[in-house]
């Protein structure tokens, strides 16, 4: 019987009966595991690239009840989780690349991601190449090479929100043997990547999923038995491990992500709009909204959107005047994560780090996560902390 999605994030990652009727998975703990015999362990063995109880760092039924979970969620048929959003990233670059070969990144890339790349893998002999997210199908053709063995995606991009073309360049990637990744943290459940042509979604569970700001974890879904192969192994090798009590909390958080996602959905798409309107603002760079880059690809590939977008102001404020203004808000906290069930705000500016020519814009730029307070209440307090900005 095939089950709709509301369904699905009820049910995925739980058995009620094998569970004693429990309605929420056991949490299990532990790092030895014991067999009644060697003939046991020996044939238990023989799966370890299985989702099987082997030992501690294999991962346990809490882990796996969460796997099957995001599988689902993702449109996929295997998902690793991970110890951290950070982590989900790493673990399969390091599975799928090899000394001599090139990566290419896009230029709106997570500050991490980049970090990565330049240092670690740097050090490893992967050569990565930064491009614009937002280049055609001729110009992103031209940046391969014989040697190109993954072509990495985020859309929306890392502050800036530019909404890539992802089928086009799935089908470039592939025509050139080429692996396609995307961190898929901020369309969970409102971007299906295999349908799309992606080969490895990346999750960081550390925001929606959780949904309340207390756990760290990432997960990485493919689509085929080939692609787990590569993954599965390289997740052992590298001793990834997640907190079988992250993984609790978020199959607990995933029972209420779409309600959630949903009232989040609709109050961000209300803030931005409103700011859109507001003299102080240059531009809004919510996907949703005609003003930020790729909205065509949002329009075709996305079902809905999160509460995260950034806002540019016009250039007559400096950054010590948006420092002001964050400053004055008093429902809006001041942080770098988002996915939770608060609002939350960020200047971005100087966090920006572009080495392909993209992602100037014409003012100060600031990052909001729309949480599930009252969006009246909301815009009250951004009204008074754009009147501190202009000095009113």
């Amino acid at each position: 019987m095939a089950k709709k999605i509301e369904t699905a994030m009820v049910q995925a990652g739980r058995q009620p009966v094998k569970q004693q009727g429990l309605v929420n998975p056991p949490l299990k703990r532990g790092s030895t595991v014991l067999f009644p015999s060697m003939a046991a362990k020996r044939e238990t063995g023989r799966h370890i690239l299985e989702p099987v109880e082997i030992y501690g760092l294999c991962g346990n039924e809490t882990h796996f009840a969460l796997e099957n979970a995001i599988a689902t969620i993702e449109g996929g048929r295997h998902c690793q989780i991970t110890g951290s959003g950070l982590s989900a990233i790493t673990v399969p670059l390091l599975a799928y690349l090899n000394a001599g070969d090139h990566l290419l990144m896009p230029d709106s890339v997570y500050g991490p991601s980049r970090t990565f790349c330049d240092n670690v893998l740097r050090r490893f002999g992967v050569e990565t190449s930064y491009y614009d997210p937002m280049l055609d199908e001729p110009g992103i053709a031209a940046l391969f090479r014989p040697q190109t063995r993954v072509l990495f995606t985020e859309s929306p991009g890392s502050h800036t929100f530019e909404v890539q073309d992802i089928p086009m360049l799935a089908r470039v990637a592939h025509a050139r043997g080429a692996k396609v990744f995307m961190d898929n943290t901020w369309g969970l459940h409102h971007f299906q990547p295999f349908q799309h042509g992606v080969d490895v979604s990346i999750q960081a569970l550390t925001k929606y999923a959780g949904g309340h700001s207390d756990i760290i974890l990432g997960a990485i879904t493919v689509n085929t038995d080939e692609d787990w192969h590569w993954l599965r192994r390289g997740a052992l090798e590298l001793g990834n491990y997640a907190s079988p009590d992250d993984c609790w909390l978020a199959l607990r958080g995933l029972r209420t992500l779409l309600v959630r996602l949903r009232a989040q959905d609709e109050a961000g798409r209300r803030i931005a709009t409103w700011f859109a309107a507001r003299p102080e603002v240059a531009r809004v760079l919510h996907p949703a909204l005609p003003s930020c880059p790729g909205h065509e690809f949002f329009q075709r590939d996305f079902t809905g959107a999160c509460g995260l977008f950034g806002v540019v102001f016009r250039p007559q404020f400096s950054a010590e005047d948006i420092v002001r203004m964050i400053d004055a808000l008093q429902l809006f906290g001041i942080g770098a994560s988002w996915g939770g069930y608060e609002s939350l705000v960020l200047p971005t500016t100087g966090t920006i780090h572009r080495s392909a020519g993209t992602g100037v814009f014409e003012g100060e730029l600031a990052r909001f996560h729309v949480g599930l307070e009252n969006p009246d209440d909301l815009i009250e307090d951004l009204d008074q902390g754009l009147a501190v900005l202009r000095g009113a």
